[in-house]
């Protein structure tokens, strides 16, 4: 799943003047989504509270594979990955969420690391992380942001006065993004960080169709509960009436576009309210929740390489199901006129 760990503050109370909405919030995403053919809504909002703690019981499941993985390449390689990182040097990571994978990574490097600076659109959460992180590593300097990391932010001045900045972007959340949104955000990242700076990010690989199923419809349905907690999320703050038992969680490979797609599918012909707004559903029409794509090393690295970031090192468990990789920003030189 790979989810960015995104939560945003709750909605204010419906309205029927939808056009006031601000754009890229929940209610003005949802309305976009659903009015769209097909029908989506970003997986960023899938963590309001019961999200986040449903997608923590996710990832102890024996079928889901990533977090248990990539914390074990962390663990096996954190000292290699720690000499990527400039004496100094700022960590900035996206997404930041509980922290589990950066703790691994603050103290492999803790002797060359002169600040970290978590980066989460959930101002209670990326604050109370930070706080506890300071107690844990009171030689690093800690900067909290609250920001949506897929949008352009401004890091604090004393980040951006690091003589090197170090982006980590763990947990395969760019396997969320569509393959010219992860390249966005590849540019966007190098114009943050300068020229020079290194990024390490976590990347799900392509596997056995049969593994990636699993991974995504756990038996014991952990996966379906957290989908289906987005449409009680709308219907708490967005005034929805979704009729939760008439909607059903699908997950699958897609295996032409080397994705895994979640889907909430309508079990009949239908109408809902959302925001004061009617959607109809046929049977079977679904809201596309999520994908997950999934990449080998080479197409990952051409990806990255084509919009300035030249590979340094991949780490992978035994088994080849999820890598970490290192790159460094290698912009081109403006052409001189």
């Amino acid at each position: 799943m790979a989810l960015a760990q995104v939560a945003a503050s709750p909605q204010s109370a419906p309205s029927s003047d939808a056009s006031a909405l601000l754009p890229g919030s929940f209610a003005a995403d949802v309305l976009e989504g659903l009015r769209a053919t097909p029908k989506r809504i970003p997986p960023k909002w899938f963590y309001d509270d019961t999200g986040s703690a449903l997608f923590e019981k996710i990832t102890e499941q024996p079928e889901y594979y990533p977090t248990r993985t990539e914390i074990g390449i962390l663990q096996d390689n954190a000292a290699a990955i720690a000499k990527l990182l400039p004496k100094g040097a700022a960590l900035v990571e996206f997404g930041s969420g509980a922290a589990r994978k950066t703790r691994i990574l603050l103290e492999a490097a803790r002797q060359s690391l002169a600040a970290y600076v978590p980066v989460d659109i959930c101002a209670s959460v990326v604050e109370a992380e930070a706080r506890a992180l300071k107690v844990e590593f009171p030689d690093i300097a800690i900067f909290p942001v609250a920001a949506d990391f897929s949008r352009p932010f401004v890091l604090p001045p004393e980040v951006l006065a690091a003589t090197a900045r170090v982006g980590f972007f763990p947990g395969s959340t760019i396997g969320n993004f569509e393959p010219h949104q992860a390249a966005a955000f590849f540019r966007e990242v190098g114009r943050a960080l300068g020229p020079d700076s290194v990024l390490i990010v976590g990347v799900d690989l392509i596997k056995a169709t049969e593994i990636l199923n699993a991974a995504y419809n756990d038996a014991a349905d952990v996966t379906a509960d957290f989908n289906l907690n987005l449409l009680t999320r709308m219907n708490r703050e967005l005034g929805a009436n979704f009729p939760i038992d008439q909607f059903e969680h699908h997950a699958f490979f897609n295996r032409e576009r080397n994705r895994i797609e979640m889907h909430l599918a309508s079990l009949k012909r239908q109408k809902v309210k959302v925001y004061g707004e009617t959607i109809e559903f046929r049977i079977g029409e679904t809201i596309h929740t999520e994908s997950s794509y999934k990449y080998s090393v080479e197409s990952f690295g051409a990806l990255a390489r084509g919009n300035g970031w030249t590979p340094l090192a991949v780490w992978k468990d035994a088994d080849s199901l999820f890598s970490v990789q290192a790159f460094v920003f290698k912009p081109p030189e403006t052409p001189v006129r």
